[in-house]
């Protein structure tokens, strides 16, 4: 095991750093199937059923606190384990994060086959969610040591992964469920237990790639700043003192309302495409060269085509981010954002699918995208010494909204559908509320400024400790 310290993962002369992103990314596109949960929740609402809902199967607002509670642990296990990510290094952190999640999958295949919620609260919520935040803040400071000219490109293109797991993750679910399936049987454990497998080698690799530079290494050419400019700090803030700042709460705010507006639509993004347009979606896609005749289907599809934007704003906004700041960048999520939920209900009613994916597709870019920019925002203000510790107690905001954002979809909806509401028309109150969220999000990044002198480390010697 002594193969996983940090002092056996160090670089040697002549390793390309490039070599570090695909070695995130085998993390990050696994634990990104998180983002692809929400293909579970019909079929395990009818385990008993099996082609329906019948009393005795779990309700799809019980159900929804899966993903809620797999959100929550991955930002208490970040902030928890933070420091220790960054004092073990990322080789141990990413072994660590692929024991966890993966046996997570396996634990909540247990609680599948005996038809126990609480092991599956236990196995994908806590267990696999505390793999979650260890997997995601793992490769942060080191890709950011390996990229001081680029923080914003490097941590982008990691945490893209994340972004792209449903991707994989969605279609890889739906086909095993289909093949595990029987009259007795939708196939959800099964198929939870072989996905744990596959994303278990898959980690590995990352572990077995994984390299931390040299003591002094730095990129040729590069130039280290000698003076603070504007919001980019050229000094530390270590984490002990970051999070009194307020910098941190703002950007705290400014995590939690952005992941709040998306992460719920993202919770529910399958369900919420087949009940907003029903049949009518299947005739849209009727001419297509494989027209999709399931609605089940054409629900993961959405979640697929969403998750490639969702990744893709991740390496775009971030890179974008280090041309652009990283404050600018916010305030376009925040006021475009804004206006994009604002006119999703509307498209609704048009029963105008292209618009209404096309709105989602650019949401989620900003989404995606936030979280693949706050990284390197979180250097500019408190610089490099502790940026992994540092976000990781911000990601709190992300386990805090991965409560909130779920919570207005599901209770809404079924207090609308209580009420007599049509499935269609379940989710227009929520998505002004998601507008009104950007909106405070808007004027919080809005709000942000230099830290005060009295937070700086004062020594080298502090910044080593």
């Amino acid at each position: 095991m002594d193969f996983l310290d940090s002092r056996h993962s160090v670089a040697k002369p002549g390793f390309s750093r490039w070599l570090v992103p695909p070695a995130a990314l085998c993390i990050h596109l696994c634990i990104g199937q998180a983002y692809a949960f929400s293909v579970f929740n019909k079929p395990m609402s009818q385990l008993l059923g099996i082609t329906e809902h019948v009393p005795g199967d779990w309700s799809i607002a019980d159900l929804g606190w899966i993903f809620s509670l797999a959100i929550l642990f991955l930002g208490l296990g970040a902030a928890f384990f933070g420091k220790w990510v960054e004092d073990v290094g990322p080789r141990k952190a990413m072994f660590a994060a692929a024991c966890l999640f993966c046996g997570g999958l396996f634990v909540s295949a247990i609680g599948v086959s005996l038809h126990q919620l609480w092991i599956v609260f236990l196995g994908y919520g806590v267990i696999g969610g505390i793999g979650l935040g260890i997997g995601y803040i793992s490769p942060v400071s080191t890709l950011i040591k390996w990229f001081p000219d680029r923080p914003g490109l490097a941590t982008g293109t990691a945490i893209m992964g994340f972004g792209g797991g449903a991707l994989i993750g969605a279609p890889l679910a739906v086909n095993l469920m289909a093949h595990y399936k029987t009259a007795d049987n939708v196939g959800v454990a099964q198929t939870m237990g072989t996905m744990g497998a596959i994303y278990l080698m898959f980690m590995m690799v990352g572990v077995l790639i994984v390299r931390i530079p040299r003591a002094g290494w730095s990129p040729a050419g590069y130039v280290a700043p000698t003076a603070s400019q504007g919001l980019i700090t050229s000094r530390n803030i270590l984490v002990g003192e970051a999070w009194k700042t307020p910098q941190f709460r703002l950007l705290w705010l400014v995590l939690f309302l952005n992941v709040t507006a998306g992460i719920g639509v993202l919770g529910q993004a399958s369900l919420m495409i087949q009940e907003m347009f029903g049949p009518r979606l299947l005739h849209h896609l009727a001419g297509t060269p494989e027209a999709i005749k399931d609605l089940a289907v054409a629900g993961a599809a959405f979640v697929g085509l969403i998750s490639i934007f969702n990744m893709a704003g991740r390496i775009f906004w971030s890179s974008t981010s280090d041309r652009i700041g990283r404050k600018p960048t916010y305030m376009i999520f925040f006021a475009l954002g804004a206006v994009l939920y604002t006119l999703v209900p509307t498209f609704g009613h048009m029963g105008n699918i292209a618009l209404f994916v096309i709105a989602f597709c650019i949401i989620l870019t900003m989404y995606g995208g936030g979280f693949a920019t706050i990284p390197a925002y979180l250097r500019d203000i408190f610089g490099t010494a502790n940026v992994g510790a540092i976000h990781g107690r911000l990601l709190t905001a992300w386990s805090a909204a991965g409560v909130a954002g779920p919570v207005l979809i599901n209770y809404i909806r079924q207090y609308q559908l209580d009420h007599g509401v049509a499935k269609a028309d379940a989710y227009s109150i929520t998505m002004y509320i998601m507008a009104g969220l950007l909106v405070i999000g808007f004027i919080c990044n809005f709000a942000m400024k230099p830290a005060d002198e009295k937070y700086y480390a004062k020594k080298l010697a502090e910044v080593s400790a």
